[in-house]
């Protein structure tokens, strides 16, 4: 079986629609009929890699969970299973892990200043300073 485009492997993966906003309506987020065992597999591969230690998966399981919950942060990493296969086999290149750390290192400063805030939020005084990397 082929894909011409990453459209039809979604369709007919899993079909995931996701959240979206027309003019100020929220519209569904339910997904709609797609291949059931494929979703079934990928759901079950979604959850497995949740419990991963320090992948770029599970930390973007466990970011989405946070905020969405568990079902839903398994539907979409199902999702982006299915986007990563396709480029796997479009580009035909091995995965590259992007590591656990990936989301904290994405906005250095900005994660900084928000954990700064809420630590003074606490009541503590802060002031960063730089540790220096071990060989």
């Amino acid at each position: 079986m082929t894909f011409s485009t990453l459209w039809k492997v979604l369709f007919f993966g899993l079909d995931y629609q996701g959240i979206t906003k027309a003019g100020g309506k929220r519209l569904s987020g339910k997904t709609r009929k797609g291949s059931q065992w494929l979703r079934t597999v990928l759901v079950e591969a979604a959850h497995a890699a949740s419990h991963c230690k320090d992948s770029y998966l599970s930390a973007h399981y466990h970011r989405l969970a946070f905020r969405r919950g568990k079902k839903r942060a398994a539907i979409a990493l199902a999702h982006t299973f299915l986007i990563i296969v396709y480029h796997l086999l479009a580009q035909k290149e091995g995965y590259q892990e992007l590591g656990g750390s990936y989301f904290d290192e994405l906005d250095r400063e900005k994660k900084e200043q928000r954990l700064v805030r809420q630590l003074e939020k606490l009541g503590f005084e802060v002031a960063l300073t730089p540790v220096s990397p071990q060989a």
